[in-house]
């Protein structure tokens, strides 16, 4: 099980990822209300996009019991609604990882030991997968530095990985 994020539902859905990535996980993809409202308030294609995958199941849209939780990483780490809730929301449900590309989600992640992901390695994983080719991959690396605030040693790494996969 796999909790988004807004900034990474957003961003694989922007670089046309997401359908790839929904259409080869084998296990629950869970977003909080937070994300689904913050994602979906905006009547963008992507917007639209994620409210129609949520319509067809594809992406289960759950609610937070831990309030107390919520407001505490809102304070402590400055995280906004959706990061917080999403990071809730793993620990309630026991998910094994958190897709987020928020730096302050990141470091409550690593401070809580939770396990987390961003759209830059799902991007990595889904070219080890076979999904797409090196060259694909290449390029949708360069979009995503163009729409995410990506170091450019993060980007160039990345950019390694997709290089490194074994195609078949």
């Amino acid at each position: 099980m796999i909790i988004f994020d807004t900034s990474t539902l957003i961003l694989l859905t922007k670089k046309e990822l997401l359908d790839i990535f929904l259409d080869n996980y084998d296990d629950d993809i869970l977003i909080p209300e937070a994300v689904e409202i913050e994602s979906c308030i905006k009547k963008t294609l992507d917007g639209l996009i994620i409210e129609k995958r949520i319509e067809e199941g594809k992406i289960k849209v759950c609610k937070v019991k831990n309030k107390e939780l919520i407001r505490r990483l809102v304070e402590d780490f400055k995280l906004g609604s959706g990061e917080s809730e999403a990071i809730v929301l793993c620990i309630e449900r026991k998910a094994q990882i958190v897709a987020t590309d928020d730096k302050n989600a990141i470091n409550a992640c690593k401070l809580l030991k939770i396990r987390f992901t961003t759209a830059i390695n799902i991007l990595i994983r889904l070219c080890e997968k076979n999904m797409f080719k090196k060259e694909k991959g290449l390029r949708k690396i360069e979009n995503l530095k163009l729409v995410g605030r990506y170091k450019n040693e993060i980007i160039e790494n990345a950019k390694r990985k997709v290089i490194g996969c074994k195609q078949q």
